[in-house]
């Protein structure tokens, strides 16, 4: 398991619009990033804040259901 990058909130709705999620809305900092998939839709409130703390950008990849790989220094 490597290490997380330093990533902000816009850097991590870039990953996820890679991966089939959508920008739902924006209402003040936060963006809600959202994926339809055959037992529902997954939503992730993402924070447009310069850097994300580690425990956040790990419940961003907790809640979406990503390979941690995609959001991991090379």
């Amino acid at each position: 398991m490597g290490k997380l990058r330093v990533l902000s909130g816009a850097e991590v709705c870039r990953i996820l619009s890679g991966q089939g999620f959508a920008e739902v809305r924006r209402r003040g900092s936060h963006v809600l990033m959202q994926k339809r998939i055959e037992s529902g839709t997954t939503t992730v409130p993402v924070p447009d804040h310069p850097v994300l703390r580690t425990g956040t950008l790990r419940s961003i990849i907790r809640q979406s259901q990503l390979p941690r790989g995609l959001f991991e220094a090379e």
